[in-house]
């Protein structure tokens, strides 16, 4: 089974975009020119991508940042209609006092299978006191977190948030909370290696492409930058495919893993046997 982990739902028509909130999206994703595109138009994307499976991630935000780009009922509803090729995550905004009610609805309710974070989009620290109610609450329900870690080229975010050293505390602090750092942090990428080696319930994602193409960069992230053979022998039951779609083309960022230099059990593991380990099942 192959599964993107980091997909947007942003543009999704059934989700019941205006032209305003399409507009809107646009504009807080730094998306300017994405139209909205239906659930039939993803299902033949997977199709062509030999996808299975995508994990969709919502986004909350307060009202002066633009607001929820989607919400949790939103993507539980996608789930409902298209079960067999959607997982869906939650999203809290966690300057709210109710974050961990709602997130715990989410779970409870919605059946929403972990949460996703964006520190720098929502400003915000892992380690502030606030978070450690919904870190409780994703340790209750063994749900875990996807967040944004590393540069954010979307409109009004801040790197200091999403370094990877200040996700340290956090994975210390709550062992058995399993944490992906996606975009494998770029361009900190040796710092998440030296995360994911020393805390074995942080994993991340391949959702990073910001020069070149999918296998030059992946090339020069994941075979130069780092030790040519750090994955494959260390690190290969930490690592999820993403693409970060629409923001990237996923049939091409799978080609560019299938044609790396690694065993070809490693490929299976970052194609999808994580990503169900890391989620507990789909």
């Amino acid at each position: 089974m192959v599964i993107d982990m980091h997909v947007h739902p942003a543009f999704i028509k059934e989700i019941g975009l205006s032209k305003e909130k399409l507009e809107k999206n646009r504009q807080v994703l730094g998306l300017y020119k994405t139209e909205e595109f239906g659930l039939e138009q993803w299902r033949r994307d997977c199709q062509v991508s030999e996808l299975d499976r995508l994990c969709i991630l919502p986004l909350a935000l307060p009202e002066e940042a633009g607001g929820d780009i989607v919400t949790n009922e939103q993507t539980a509803e996608l789930v409902k209609i298209c079960p067999d090729m959607l997982t869906g995550f939650a999203s809290v905004d966690p300057s709210e006092e109710n974050a961990a009610d709602v997130l715990e609805y989410a779970f409870t309710e919605l059946g929403l299978k972990g949460l996703k974070l964006h520190p720098s989009k929502q400003q915000f620290f892992p380690g502030d006191h606030f978070m450690e109610p919904i870190y409780r609450v994703c340790e209750k329900y063994e749900k875990p977190i996807i967040f944004h870690c590393g540069v954010s080229m979307e409109p009004g975010t801040l790197v200091k948030y999403s370094h990877p050293l200040v996700f340290e505390e956090t994975a210390y602090r709550h062992p058995k909370l399993k944490i992906c750092l996606a975009h494998f942090g770029w361009p900190w990428v040796k710092e998440v290696c030296m995360l994911m080696l020393k805390y074995r319930n942080i994993y991340t994602d391949t959702a990073l492409l910001y020069f070149d193409n999918p296998r030059e960069f992946y090339h020069q992230c994941l075979e130069v930058d780092i030790g040519p053979r750090w994955i494959d022998r260390s690190l290969r039951h930490q690592v999820m495919f993403g693409s970060d779609d629409p923001r990237l083309e996923q049939r091409r960022m799978i080609q560019a893993i299938r044609q790396m230099d690694m065993r070809e059990s490693t490929k299976e593991l970052i194609l999808g046997e994580n990503a169900v380990e890391f989620m507990g099942g789909i």
